[in-house]
């Protein structure tokens, strides 16, 4: 029995962070770029690439209507602006749909069962759940901070979290528990 016993790191903050109710369950409520990265689906991409498109298609297509007589090359300058306009609201667009559904913002069953999955291998592996840092707790803290719900104000100041830390505003026990009962029913079904 005591071969199934998990230990869960302490925690490196006091308090809790702010928890807004939504329709559907969170996962986190500052994810990781990568992990975010990692969960999209494949809808996401499709937007992303979409809203990507729009700026240059709409300036060519208004070019085409009304067209701007610009000197020579004058077009061809405007439309690589309208390019990286396009990419980087894309990919902003495609990041935020991806981190909504780690705030239960939208529709998350798919990804609450990858991030259920995810964290119990991790606690079987005894892996923290949120990675190894580098930083003090304190600086986790300052971190986690100014980067919780950050997807929501994208429109103002995209800003991502590449900090592990383990201030992401659920009850991690959920995952031990759970790792210990699949570590049981291992254990029961080694036995026979």
């Amino acid at each position: 029995m005591a071969s199934t016993v998990t230990k869960q790191t302490p925690s490196s903050f006091v308090g809790t962070s702010k928890v807004v109710e939504t329709s559907y369950p969170l996962i986190d409520n500052d994810p990781h770029f990568k992990r975010v990265i990692r969960y999209a689906r494949t809808s996401d991409y499709v937007a992303g690439a979409a809203s990507a498109a729009f700026a240059p298609a709409a300036l060519y297509a208004l070019e085409r209507l009304a067209p701007s007589h610009v000197g020579r090359g004058g077009f061809a300058k405007a439309m690589r602006l309208a390019g990286f306009i396009g990419l980087a609201g894309g990919f902003l667009y495609f990041y935020q749909r991806s981190a909504l559904r780690f705030y239960g913002a939208t529709e998350n069953a798919r990804e609450v069962e990858m991030d259920m999955r995810e964290m119990v291998a991790k606690v079987k592996a005894g892996e923290p759940l949120y990675g190894q840092s580098r930083l003090s707790p304190h600086l986790q803290g300052v971190a986690a901070r100014q980067s919780r719900y950050s997807a929501l104000f994208f429109s103002t100041v995209p800003w991502f979290n590449f900090v592990n830390h383990n201030q992401h505003g659920v009850d991690t026990a959920k995952y031990y528990q759970q790792a210990e009962r699949e570590l049981e029913a291992e254990r029961v079904a080694g036995g026979n």
